[in-house]
């Protein structure tokens, strides 16, 4: 029998509601589906009515703006002022021209208008450190300065108390704008952090850490890349560390249309080793260099990005994400891109959804930001070139839902045991791999328990005990489960509802109760306990 046991004494940390974010990255898609000006199908906000009702769904409690591979070429002054004055520009990161039309004033009055807190992006790549200084005065600063005169003749007269901002994006990547080594970027967070947080020094800074976490050659424009990602952490960490408050990493779950299931729950594996790692690699570092506050870990991006079949990350490769679907060009071919068709957001992605959320609930202590990508068109499947098209909610929607609305404070150290099976991801192969996993909430004050079940099984449900070691259940369980026919449901236009969340409830009592996970789904159980 598989068995879940719970201590509610077992408190690891408190859960950061920020754990709950997203990005908005300006090139990667049109913003027409945020701002759309005078059309009728808008509210007060400016906001198409569809996509805020959307929007207000997922509860985002932070978003990243305006991105991204974006960043390292975006300098924000294009952005502000009369709209009709502002130049348009070719960002390089997504090789397009930029109108510019949606900027500094309007992602932070889309924030305000959804009680979204914001959070910028300064360019380190081909910005300088003055460019950001400035942009911390233009969006936080009260006196009588130029820009914040700049600000109020923008038709804001309060400061917009931006409290978050990151210092660049994937600067380990070879492929970036203004790439830096360990130790040039080291040099340049030590510098970044100095100025902005002279501007105003309540900000709280996030360093950019890691998002190349394997050896891997990028194509024929560059060398034989090594991560160095443990050497740049602690060079960062011993020349800025005094200076920033959380270090930043993107992990996403690169697979193929061919791989199998069993991959996915390999990836499981590997996230929660490397959060591990890198938490025990800050502690280290900090306890060196007696670093006097804790700095904590941002998942700025995080996701599933699913290359076509047959695809290999190790062959010369461009791959181009656009807001519609995938297109994939070989480096050395002259051909225009060919789209793969439309972006595939199936069952997988939603149980691998859950799974990034348990991993970050597990690991809370450490992690007080995550970011994902879904505010963007293609989770929303909202197409700008057709407002009349109903917004369709996607696979991976469900899961970020359930847990948002679901959540309580503090997160526990679980028990769990059952079936095991084995996996590889990235060449690294994983025995032992538990079919559920599992992670639990508490309120105390409430006296409400939350327990999430990922059943990673492809065909087989599982019967499970879930008990208390102290305490008792003391009535009612609210059970919602997210399934679909198969692993690779999806909703479309002609089927929205394939994958979605059942309701219902289970009388429970006593010290412990059994329950059925059904096959590759995510359960959630609030349950009374005193």
């Amino acid at each position: 029998m598989n068995q879940i046991r719970i201590d509610p004494e077992r408190v690891t940390s408190d859960i950061n509601r920020n754990i709950f974010g997203g990005n908005m990255e300006m090139g990667a898609a049109s913003f027409d589906y945020l701002d759309v000006g005078d059309s009728s199908r808008t509210d007060k906000s400016n906001l198409r009515s569809d996509v805020r009702t959307a929007l207000e769904r997922m509860n985002l409690s932070i978003i990243r703006f305006p991105g991204g591979n974006f960043a390292s070429g975006y300098h924000w002054r294009d952005g502000v002022g009369p709209r009709q004055e502002r130049p348009a520009r070719y960002n390089q990161a997504w090789r397009r021209p930029v109108s510019n039309r949606y900027g500094t004033n309007e992602f932070i009055r889309f924030c305000r208008a959804m009680n979204i807190e914001p959070y910028l992006c300064v360019n380190c790549g081909d910005g300088n450190m003055k460019e950001a200084a400035d942009w911390v005065e233009y969006c936080n600063g009260t006196g009588e300065t130029a820009l914040v005169k700049l600000r109020r003749k923008h038709g804001f007269e309060q400061p917009h108390k931006v409290n978050y901002w990151s210092i660049g994006n994937e600067v380990d990547s070879p492929g970036q704008i203004g790439y830096k080594t360990p130790q040039e970027y080291a040099r340049a967070i030590t510098e970044f952090s100095k100025v902005m947080k002279r501007v105003d020094p309540q900000i709280k800074v996030i360093a950019s850490a890691v998002c190349s976490w394997e050896d891997h050659p990028l194509g024929p424009q560059f060398l034989y890349r090594n991560t160095e990602w443990i050497e740049r952490v602690q060079q960062m960490l011993e020349q800025g560390g005094e200076r920033i408050n959380y270090l930043a990493i993107h992990r996403y779950t690169h697979t193929s249309e061919d791989d199998p299931f069993e991959t996915y729950m390999a990836f499981n594996q590997d996230l929660n080793e490397r959060l591990s790692t890198f938490e025990g690699l800050i502690g280290a570092v900090c306890m060196e260099r007696r670093i006097p506050h804790g700095i904590g870990i941002v998942v700025d991006e995080w996701g599933i990005m699913r290359f076509p079949a047959g695809f290999r990350r190790d062959t010369a490769t461009t791959i181009v994400r656009d807001e519609l679907g995938v297109m994939h060009l070989p480096a050395n071919s002259k051909e225009p891109p060919r789209r793969s068709g439309r972006r595939i957001i199936n069952m997988e992605d939603a149980l691998v959804t859950a799974l990034y959320l348990n991993a970050f609930i597990r690991h809370a202590y450490s992690v007080r930001m995550a970011n994902s990508l879904m505010p963007m068109p293609p989770s929303l499947w909202a197409n700008p070139a057709s407002p009349d098209r109903p917004v369709i909610m996607p696979t991976v929607f469900y899961p970020f839902d359930l847990y948002n609305r679901t959540c309580k404070p503090m997160s526990l150290d679980v028990f769990w045991s059952c079936e095991t099976t084995t996996g590889s991801y990235e060449n690294r192969k994983y025995s032992g791999m538990r079919i559920l996993d599992v992670t639990a909430a508490l309120d105390k004050n409430r006296k409400q328990l939350v327990v999430y079940v990922v059943n990673q099984s492809k065909d087989k449900a599982a019967e499970t005990t879930i008990a208390l070691t102290s305490g008792q259940f003391t009535g009612n369980a609210q059970v919602s489960v997210i399934n679909g026919p198969d692993l690779k449901a999806e909703n479309t236009e002609e089927k929205p509802d394939q994958v979605g969340v059942k309701e219902s409830t289970l009388q429970v009592s006593g010290k412990s109760f059994t329950f059925t996970f059904e096959p590759h789904s995510v359960t959630a159980l609030v349950c009374a306990v005193n």
